[in-house]
């Protein structure tokens, strides 16, 4: 595990993660979430909606920028202060999904990184789109 001070990040710096979403996960995070919409919980319902099949929620695909900014850029004491998204294509169970996340603004002063983030499929189309607002830990 990483962990980052603001005066180690540059601009331009990335970092990636990858997923292959089942229907496990799904499940686990309605329970969890108690997002039990039946567009991702049953097979019957979603077969008849306008994604023809059951998808995985946007929130827990989104999650992933989170293990991102937790474990690997800046990691370990870094605090999320803001997060926005746009979910651009569906993701459906066994899509592999690759997030990253890359600096493109540093505040000192404010001991703020603005990180743009991406989430892409197994063929290359972006699923979601945004940006982050991350507080690395201070210096070591």
């Amino acid at each position: 595990m990483n962990s980052f001070s603001i005066e180690e990040i540059k601009i331009g710096d990335q970092e990636k993660t990858k997923k292959l979403f089942d229907e496990a996960d799904v499940m686990t995070f309605a329970r969890i979430s108690t997002d039990y919409n039946p567009a991702h919980v049953d097979f019957d319902y979603a077969k008849k909606s306008f994604f023809g099949k059951q998808i995985v929620h946007g929130m827990l695909v989104a999650s992933l920028f989170s293990s991102i900014f937790g474990v690997k850029l800046p990691g370990l004491g870094s605090i999320y202060t803001k997060q926005s998204l746009k979910f651009t294509k569906p993701v459906y169970f066994g899509d592999e999904i690759t997030a990253s996340v890359t600096v493109k603004e540093i505040n000192t002063e404010k001991n703020r990184v603005l990180f743009d983030c991406v989430a892409k499929n197994q063929n290359e189309e972006i699923v979601i789109i945004g940006e982050a607002e991350i507080m690395p830990p201070r210096r070591k």
